[in-house]
């Protein structure tokens, strides 16, 4: 691109760029939704929540996936496990292999026998872990390469361990802020397919909020993703980040104003879901939603 070109040409370039990728997805119906532990700094069991508004917005966000033309797969709600609803963190899937989750806190763990037979069940490549790791919530596919969260729930030990299991290079990135307790809180991958043999963008691009890390892990995300989208504290408070793409559609929070305007102005389709009651259990959209990658 030369020098003469205009934002606005660059914006037109940008936005005739945006392919929308078949994606699928493992959801899970908020059917026993409730908080009545709390594990990060959202969880306030004092609160009263709605089951019922917990399963209508999920619902919602269920519907818009099929009307985007993905495929939505299911779990089973297991009674007693009110955050199984939050899909993410029950493991990381990359070409038909599925590593299995091995949650931080006691409330959590009797979800991921669960999740390792229904991968199991669907026919992947099931990886039990050693190490404390908490799925896609902190592990995030970005081309090649996985970025990886610590600070609060996943250890660095497992960072170790997933880029075994995957062989793929594996980026440690330090959260600071409890609030941002999980990566998929504080970084959002907005291009799922990276490559123009594949449809994708030559290098596929984030937003994130920078307020989240540690001094070391902006710089790196900072060589690494120049042309980022940098997300206020304001749009990151409401989980703006928490979002899921597939390429051409974002869903995120409606509350998240600034970063629909920075989205439109990527080339990128916002649509506004409300999961307000969930953000109440401490997750949002990209939280209920895990990306099933399958074998190439």
């Amino acid at each position: 691109m030369s020098v003469e070109t205009t934002a606005s040409e660059a914006t037109a370039t940008e936005a005739t760029a945006r392919t929308a990728h078949h994606r699928r997805y493992l959801m899970c119906k908020p059917s026993h939704f409730t908080v009545n532990y709390s594990i990060n700094p959202w969880m306030e069991p004092s609160k009263p929540t709605d089951t019922d508004r917990a399963v209508a917005q999920w619902q919602k966000l269920h519907d818009l996936y099929l009307e985007l033309g993905h495929e939505v797969e299911l779990i089973e709600p297991l009674a007693g496990y009110p955050d199984m609803v939050y899909t993410a963190n029950g493991g990381f899937v990359i070409d038909g292999r599925a590593y299995v989750p091995e949650f931080r806190f006691v409330e959590r763990q009797g979800e991921a026998p669960a999740f390792a037979e229904w991968f199991r069940g669907a026919g992947f490549d099931t990886v039990m872990p050693e190490e404390v790791n908490e799925g896609e919530g902190d592990f995030l596919l970005v081309g090649d390469v996985i970025l990886a969260g610590t600070g609060f729930r996943s250890t660095g030990d497992s960072h170790r361990e997933v880029g075994e299991v995957f062989g793929r290079e594996v980026v440690s990135l330090n959260l600071i802020d409890p609030r941002f307790y999980h990566l998929d809180t504080a970084i959002a991958v907005l291009d799922p397919v990276q490559g123009v043999e594949n449809g994708g963008p030559e290098h596929a691009n984030i937003a994130y909020l920078p307020g989240a890390f540690d001094d070391a892990s902006r710089a790196e995300l900072e060589k690494r993703f120049p042309d980022a989208i940098l997300v206020s504290d304001e749009d990151g408070a409401v989980f703006g980040l928490n979002s899921a793409s597939d390429g051409y559609n974002v869903v995120i929070s409606p509350r998240a104003v600034g970063f629909e305007k920075q989205l439109r102005e990527r080339g990128y389709n916002p649509i506004m879901v409300d999961l307000s009651e969930l953000l109440l259990g401490g997750g949002g959209i990209k939280c209920c939603t895990l990306e099933l990658r399958g074998a190439k």
